[in-house]
């Protein structure tokens, strides 16, 4: 018999490992607590509407088909792809609005639309982004840091300051643009990754060549879509998906992992790798001289935000939307206090509006939308039935004021989503929807290590591991450790 390896969580992060290693011969079983597979790129079907659940963002689409492309398959095998345009549509408030395309001679008249100079600024930051972003696909993202000495290498000490390690990311932007929409249309990435731009290290700026120049995609059936396309890989490799089996307890003997108990009973494996949430897998799955990081270490860090989400069918088209719809207030540093500083429900939020069905009609009835409303929020505040509907009737008003779209009318399906349900679906830690922030501290060989210290055979994957938060983030993260496991046990 060959080697087994036992895969905990069904996510972007548990199907890239599990399919890594069914190619390398390993014999693989993957157990996802939930009743499908994706994670948080879940479905949620309700009365003809198809809501995608988590991520809803396609973007760095090179990392997909290298992804695929290690199996000798092509992407478009397993899910088509729909470029968007515009990418996206900017509310600033009173009226004001502008939206981002694939024609970048537009979005440099829109910065010089907001000020003197703004698109030769634009030009300007974009070359040292793209610069940046293959800078760090080359030497950074791709590699494993066991130690610092890994992180602070020659190409990091001698091109430091041009990457902008040390650099704080707003500061940064600064140097190029002065007016507050441009900057905000170059800082707004941060939040996807669970930070403040006033505290991410500025190498970020790569995320605006992401965002502009690599394009912004939708994939068929939206990301749960995609999810599948990876769990159809992994049934063609001969992997075991098992759902509905909740991992209870990792067993160990003498300092190493024989296998999971779950809810459907016990499977042993010679090898195994948790996607699922860092800190429970440690917490609770795990006996305490197992763990790497104590109860100190994860109460010290700065988690990302949580996500107050309501998923609502609308009976009517909304004219004012498009695809992805993004609001950023006018001093939306109140906004990130409340999430980093002063832990509260934001008063007047930023918010993120999806609306599929200007994609994809079939997400919804005919004559109807499909929306997806969500404003990033403290990890750990208390969440109860009655704060989530007072605060989504705050919401609508909000929405309406800024978008002219009245949120609250005509709604044929509504669920609210936010702090105890990550919890529950995901025993994310405080209600955290993304992991761990990326401040410099969170970067690299400072995030949670890929390899227990404790137990040699247990790996992690996903999004508290190098190199961070995002889909194809978690697919880089799976092909290190992918690489790691066959180098150690594979032969």
């Amino acid at each position: 018999m060959g080697k087994t390896a036992l895969v905990i969580g069904g996510g972007f992060g548990g199907l890239s490992a599990a399919a890594l290693l069914a190619r390398d011969g390993w014999g693989v079983t993957l157990v996802e607590k939930n009743d499908q597979l994706g994670g948080r790129a879940r479905y949620w079907h309700k009365d003809g509407f198809t809501f995608d659940m988590g991520p809803s963002w396609y973007l760095m689409p090179e990392v997909f088909e290298r992804y695929f492309s290690l199996f000798g398959k092509k992407r478009s095998s397993y899910f088509d792809l729909s470029p968007l345009d515009p990418y996206y549509k900017v509310f600033y408030g009173e009226g004001e609005t502008a939206e981002l395309t694939p024609r970048f001679e537009e979005n440099k008249e829109l910065f010089e639309s907001f000020e003197k100079g703004g698109g030769a600024a634009l030009q300007e930051y974009m070359e040292q982004s793209t610069y940046k972003y293959e800078v760090a696909m080359e030497d950074f993202l791709y590699r494993d840091y066991k130690h610092i000495g890994q992180f602070f290498n020659r190409r990091l000490m001698t091109e430091g300051l041009r990457l902008g390690v040390l650099n704080k990311l707003d500061h940064f932007v600064s140097g190029y643009v002065s007016d507050r929409r441009a900057k905000q249309i170059l800082e707004y990435a941060m939040v996807f990754l669970g930070t403040d731009p006033a505290q991410a290290p500025a190498i970020y700026s790569i995320m605006s060549h992401v965002d502009l120049k690599l394009g912004v995609f939708f994939p068929q059936k939206g990301m749960a879509g995609a999810a599948e396309g990876f769990a159809q890989l992994c049934r063609e490799l001969g992997v075991e998906l098992v759902t509905n089996a909740e991992v209870k307890r990792i067993l160990t003997k003498d300092g190493k992992a024989v296998g999971v108990e779950t809810a459907k009973g016990t499977y042993e494996a010679d090898v195994i790798i948790s996607s699922a949430d860092y800190e429970h897998t440690e917490s609770t799955l795990l006996e305490k001289v197992e763990r790497t990081y104590t109860d100190s270490y994860w109460k010290k860090r700065v988690v990302a935000p949580s996500m107050f989400i309501a998923y609502l069918g609308i009976g009517r088209k909304l004219k004012n939307l498009e695809h992805h719809n993004l609001y950023f207030a006018k001093e939306w540093g109140g906004h990130f206090d409340t999430i980093f500083k002063n832990p509260a429900w934001p008063d007047s939020p930023c918010f993120y509006l999806s609306c599929i069905t200007k994609t994809d009609p079939t997400s919804a009835p005919q004559g109807c939308e499909n929306v997806f409303l969500l404003v990033p929020v403290a990890p750990g505040l208390a969440d109860t039935d009655e704060q989530r509907e007072e605060y989504f009737l705050h919401l609508v008003e909000h929405v309406k004021e800024v978008t002219g779209e009245d949120l609250g009318k005509d709604i044929l399906v509504k669920r609210l989503y936010t702090h105890r349900d990550f919890i529950q679906d995901y025993h994310a830690y405080q209600g955290t929807a993304l992991g761990l922030s990326h401040t410099l501290m969170q970067t690299a060989v400072f995030r949670p290590r890929h390899q227990s210290k404790q137990v040699k055979n247990l790996y992690y994957t996903g999004q508290y591991t190098h190199p961070g938060v995002g889909v194809p983030m978690v697919l880089i993260a799976s092909e290190l450790i992918a690489k790691d496991i066959q180098e150690t046990y594979g032969r």
